[in-house]
Parts: structure tokens; C-alpha cells; sequence
């Protein structure tokens, strides 16, 4: 792996892999929705979109024969904290990657009418998440979790944010934030520090330069908190979240660990005691969330509106038992074979690589080796595991959210959740 400097300030990180012909280039902006002032919500998640539709040298139609000319693939998502855009290529299309890339973010047509149609699309985008429920529950919990903090509010915007939109306000957030020093390119796989520094040079060196933003964000809020959302739908969906632990904090490790035990596999509590010994749920589990500054575990379960009592019963049961009583070892043991393997089996990924080059640069923070990782896998112990439980376990300050037709079951939920 190497890393270091364009001749503008654009960072860059980069891993040659061995036997491989494709090449992954993702550009990482520190653009999310954290960093909107007012009026510019969902505006990060808008430019996004806006990048595809066109630059002052190819169209839409042209990048899109660009890239399907060369078997590549090109994408891009809006999270938070950043906004990326990435593809993949055989090695000898790395140039015409790079390229385009580097021409969509800084010559950008942004046509009014284009705008205009995108503003329909962008709509449609959040009437079809206010349509998943499952996508609905976990938002509006997290909403919850984060009320009053940038982290609350949605990556889409509102109709009315996203319908306020105008071209001087995208240049206005391209200029303060797509910017040298505000940029990280990760690359992995087919390429030597010879081969892929030129290209990097020139294409992403005509970045011009800038500032980046501050991060004033990540205070989770206190107490406990519920909202209901009455939908006419078949399932009720329970989403809650527990305080955790932010990705710089030692702890991390150990939240990981504990959220694949209580609910991250079909070994986990969650599954076992929900799915497989009660039947009350085909889909129940947990996942942590990690930012810069805090972060919390999601537990969520969907079920029929006549079992939603039981199950949530059950989710608190499970919870109150595991904070009482912890893990055991033979669920440690497991927990961590199982995460070493599914990072060992990523890193046969180009993309993944890439990905996690981006992020782990973006934030500031240094990239740990293959061994690292896996060292700080299997270092955590039962102790460290015991030491995090009255904080992820805690129910005194969780945010939670209830999707569905809760019929007459409300005033129980209420009872067990708020």
C-alpha cells in the first residue's frame, strides 16, 4: 500500500493486488449531509445525481458509451458524512476512468432543465423510501437518536428542500466543498505506484484548492424516545437503537463483536430466540453504527401486527438477559472467526479495498494492515466485552421507532418502548 499527495493537495491511498486485471478508482468528498447549511438539505445527496447528467465535454449518453466501450462500471452514493464516487475497469481502461471521473467533478454542466427533471427524480427516490418500511423505521429511528444534531436530518432531503433547489446554489456547494483538500482517491488493484500516479496527476491534480469543513456533529440525544408511524401494511417493523460507541474509540472493536453475537448471524441471540425458537420473525437482527464522534446499535425485527407485543418482548428479554449475564466464550470465539472471515474473504475484492482505503483516509485516520485488523479482531476479550455491556445494553437512552398497524397493541408498545 501507498499513500500521499497530488501536487494540489488531493490525498490519495492506494494497494496494488496481485493477480488481478481490474482496476477500482473512488473519488471521496467530505460532502454529506452533515455538512448542508440551511435550506441545502439533501442538496449533497442532489449533486450527486446532477454529476451524471453531463459535463461541459460529454453528455450523459457519451460517459455512459465511455465507460460500457470498456466493460467498466461507474456509481456513485451520498452517505452523511461523505459522498463517492467509484467504478471499476480492466487495468489498460484505468486512463479512461480516471478521466471521467475527474471531468465529472470538475466541469459539471448542470442544465437547468436538467435540474428540473432531477428535482422529479429526487421526489420519487423519497416517496419510494417512505414506501419501504423497513427503510422507514431504521431513518426515522436514527432521526430520533440524533435529534437536533446535523446527523439528523435525511440524506434526501424533503419535497420541499430538494424542490428549492437552484443551479446557483449547486455551484455555490460545488465550490465550497469539491475542492483539493476536501478530496481523497483510493485505487486497488491491477497497477504499480509507476503506473498509477500519473494517471492520478492528470486527471484529479486540476482539482483547485479550498478548505475543508469543520465537523461539528455526532451528540446523540437522551432519554428515552418513540415515535409511530400508522401504516397500512402487513408487518409491524421495530427499530431501536442503543447508544454505542465512535469508530476512534477502543471500544469499537468490542461493539462489533457484541453486535454479531446478539444479532449479526443466524448463530446470533436475536435470531435464534425470535426466528428459530418462537418463529415470530423472518427477519430480526442487530448492526452497529460507527461516525467520528459517537455511534449506537440498531436492533430491528418485522412481524405480524398480532405478534408485535411478543416480539418486542422478546428483543428487551434478550437484551436485559446479556446485559445480566454477557456473552459467553464460545460466542466470542465464534463472533470473531466469523468477522475475520468476512473481512479476509472482502479483501479479495477490488472494490472493497478501495472503499475502505477512502473512508478510513477521508476521516484523517491511518489505514491498519490486513494483520492489524485481524490482531485487533482477536484481541478483545471477555473483559472488554463485560466493560461495554451498560452502555450498548442500556435502555435509559434509546431512540425508537414503530412502523405498521399497531392496532389495539399500541398502548403496550408504547409501555414497553417510551
Amino acid at each position: 500500500m501507498f499513500s500521499g499527495s497530488l501536487s494540489n493537495g488531493v490525498r490519495y491511498a492506494a494497494e496494488p493486488m496481485q493477480g488481478f486485471r481490474s482496476v477500482s478508482l473512488g473519488v471521496w468528498i467530505n460532502a454529506g449531509s452533515v455538512y448542508e447549511r440551511g435550506g441545502e438539505n439533501g442538496l449533497a445527496h442532489f449533486i450527486e445525481h446532477m454529476l451524471f447528467k453531463g459535463t461541459q465535454n460529454a453528455s450523459a449518453a457519451e460517459i455512459a458509451e465511455r465507460m460500457d466501450a470498456v466493460g467498466g462500471n461507474l456509481n456513485a452514493f451520498t452517505a452523511k458524512e461523505c459522498t463517492c464516487f467509484y467504478g471499476r475497469v480492466l487495468q489498460n481502461s484505468m486512463q479512461v476512468l480516471a478521466g471521467t471521473l475527474a471531468d465529472m467533478l470538475t466541469a459539471p454542466l448542470l442544465d437547468p432543465d436538467d435540474i428540473v427533471r432531477e428535482q422529479g427524480v429526487v421526489i420519487e427516490e423519497i416517496s419510494m423510501t417512505e414506501d419501504s418500511p423497513e427503510d422507514l423505521v431504521t431513518d426515522s429511528a436514527f432521526s430520533l437518536f440524533y435529534e437536533g444534531d446535523p446527523l439528523e436530518r435525511p440524506i434526501l432531503g424533503t419535497r420541499e428542500s430538494v424542490r428549492s433547489f437552484t443551479r446557483d446554489g449547486l455551484v455555490s456547494y460545488l465550490g465550497r466543498l469539491y475542492n483539493a483538500n476536501n478530496v481523497v482517491v483510493s485505487a486497488a488493484g491491477c497497477f504499480t505506484e509507476e503506473e498509477l500516479l500519473p494517471v492520478l496527476e492528470a486527471s484529479f491534480g486540476r482539482l483547485p484548492a479550498g478548505e475543508s469543513p469543520a465537523q461539528a456533529f455526532g451528540t446523540h440525544t437522551l432519554g428515552k424516545r418513540l415515535r409511530v408511524v400508522r401504516k397500512d401494511i402487513e408487518q409491524v417493523h421495530i427499530c431501536i437503537n442503543l447508544p454505542g460507541y465512535s469508530k476512534d474509540q477502543p471500544q469499537n472493536w468490542a461493539q462489533l463483536l457484541f453486535s454479531n453475537a446478539f444479532g449479526g448471524a443466524m448463530s446470533s441471540r436475536l435470531f435464534q430466540s425470535v426466528r428459530e425458537r418462537s418463529g415470530l420473525a423472518y427477519s430480526v437482527y442487530s448492526y452497529p453504527t460507527a461516525y467520528e464522534k459517537s455511534g449506537f446499535i440498531t436492533l430491528y425485527a418485522g412481524t405480524g401486527p398480532e405478534n408485535a407485543v411478543r416480539v418486542t418482548e422478546l428483543v428487551l428479554s434478550e437484551l436485559d438477559r446479556v446485559k445480566r449475564g454477557g456473552l459467553t466464550s464460545e460466542e466470542l470465539s465464534r463472533a470473531k472467526d466469523q468477522l475475520v472471515a468476512s473481512y479476509l474473504m472482502a479483501r479479495e475484492s477490488t472494490s472493497a479495498r478501495g472503499s475502505a482505503l477512502g473512508r478510513t483516509v477521508l476521516s484523517g485516520r491511518r489505514v491498519l494492515t490486513e494483520e492489524e485488523t485481524v490482531e485487533k479482531i482477536m484481541a478483545v476479550t471477555m473483559d472488554d466485552i463485560a466493560s461495554i455491556l451498560p452502555t450498548v445494553c442500556s435502555t435509559d437512552d434509546t431512540s425508537s421507532c414503530i412502523v405498521g398497524r399497531t392496532d389495539g397493541a399500541e398502548a403496550e408498545l408504547r409501555a414497553l418502548l417510551n
